[in-house]
C-alpha cells in the first residue's frame, strides 16, 4: 500500500514540475486542408473547410529537451531530421507528423508536386483504423 502512495505522489511531482518548472514552447502548428481515414475496406478522404480545420490544428511542443503531441493528448514525441523533412514519431504506436524543413522547402518541392501543396502530414492510428491530415503550417 505505502509502494503505491509513494508512486503516485512521484507521478504527481513529475507532472507538476512538467506544468511548471519547464517552459513550453511550440514547435509546429499547422491547419489541415484535407482528412483520409481509412479503415481497411474502406476509405473516406474530406476536403476541411475552415471551421472544421479550426479544431483539428496539429500541434507540436518541446518541453526542455522532450517533444509533445499537444494535439493529441500530449502524447511524447521522438524527433528525427532527414533531408528536407522533420519527422516525430510518437514511441507508443499512434503516429506520427511529418513537416517539411521550411528552410528547405523549394527542395522538397523538386521530389513532389504534393510538397507545394502542403506543408506536413500527420498520421493518427486509432485501433485498427487510420486517420490522415494534409495540411499548411501556420
Amino acid at each position: 500500500m505505502m509502494k503505491g502512495i509513494t508512486t503516485a505522489a512521484a507521478i504527481m511531482l513529475m507532472l507538476a514540475s512538467l506544468s511548471f518548472g519547464a517552459d513550453s514552447t511550440t514547435i509546429f502548428k499547422g491547419r489541415p486542408i484535407l482528412k483520409i481515414s481509412e479503415g481497411g475496406v474502406s476509405r473516406v478522404t474530406e476536403d476541411l473547410n475552415t471551421a472544421k480545420a479550426a479544431n483539428l490544428k496539429c500541434v507540436i511542443s518541446k518541453i526542455g529537451d522532450a517533444y509533445f503531441w499537444a494535439s493529441r493528448e500530449n502524447t511524447k514525441l521522438i524527433r528525427i531530421e532527414s533531408g528536407a523533412f522533420i519527422t516525430y514519431v510518437a514511441p507508443n504506436g499512434t503516429g506520427y507528423v511529418r513537416v517539411i524543413n521550411p528552410a528547405l522547402k523549394s527542395v522538397a518541392a523538386l521530389m513532389s508536386e504534393t510538397e507545394d501543396m502542403f506543408d506536413y502530414v500527420e498520421h493518427a492510428l486509432i485501433g485498427l483504423r487510420s486517420v490522415t491530415y494534409y495540411g499548411k503550417a501556420e
